[in-house]
């Protein structure tokens, strides 16, 4: 019996781990949108993704308030966001969309925060796409409150890397990261180096000062939750700048 009660103590213990891992609390927030026609938000945004559509994050892009935004760090990440707490905006049963950090939402001090200044420090505020928008609140509301939480993402194909620069700057945006989608630390290694940590230079775009022309490239990436992912060769030697390469997937 005393055997039994351990494995069971351990399943149960195992499982709330889990269940507190895997799902966030909820947390209180607000929401706007801007209209443009696309569905996405922004062509170029703070985390350097370009074309969003493109970088298949698409009308589910969102630009976050300072407080959430992190100085770039929670670009990839992903939310689930529902609208809550307003008869008259909110769609019936409050239903959630799943939103990839792409953009950063600037304060405007000039304006209150209850009104004009929704991304105003420390407000948690998500600016999203009107057709988002649309999926979670009536367009004909100015702002909603909301709720979001952090979930794992879901992406298809691997990580992408699309290297620019020229010979003594080269650079890499990484994409289309799975799982927690931050990306925290990348190391780049050519045929002729060892692995050599990239800095990061502004969003998701990540730097190094070492000439790699001419090298086939492997990449390691790592992501908030410490997990870490290597892509060998995953460039070829005669790679171009503006190229995109496709590694593997958390």
């Amino acid at each position: 019996m005393g055997a039994l009660k351990a494995i069971l103590l351990y399943l149960i213990i195992h499982q709330t781990w889990k269940i507190t891992a895997d799902d966030e609390e909820w947390k209180s927030a607000t929401a706007t949108y801007v209209k443009e026609t696309s569905g996405s938000i922004i062509v170029e945004g703070a985390c350097g993704y370009g074309d969003l559509h493109r970088a298949t994050y698409g009308k589910y892009s969102a630009g976050l308030s300072s407080m959430l935004f992190n100085r770039g760090s929670t670009c990839g990440a992903c939310f689930e966001v529902r609208c809550v707490d307003h008869i008259l905006w909110c769609l019936q049963g409050s239903p959630s969309v799943f939103l990839t950090a792409t953009d950063f939402c600037p304060p405007n001090y000039g304006l209150s925060s209850d009104y004009g200044g929704w991304c105003n420090f420390p407000k948690e505020h998500f600016e999203m796409s009107e057709a988002a928008f649309a999926e979670i609140a009536e367009k004909k509301a100015d702002i909603v409150p909301v709720q979001h939480r952090r979930v794992k993402c879901d992406r298809r194909g691997g990580l992408r890397f699309t290297v620019s620069g020229n010979f003594h700057f080269y650079q890499v945006l990484i994409s289309n990261v799975g799982l927690d989608g931050e990306v925290i630390a990348v190391k780049v290694k050519g045929s002729r180096t060892a692995w050599i940590p990239m800095a990061r230079n502004w969003g998701q775009n990540w730097q190094s000062n070492t000439n790699l022309i001419g090298q086939p490239l492997s990449f390691e990436v790592t992501t908030s939750s410490g997990r870490t992912l290597t892509s060998y060769n995953v460039a070829p030697a005669n790679w171009q700048f503006g190229q995109i390469f496709e590694g593997k997937q958390f």
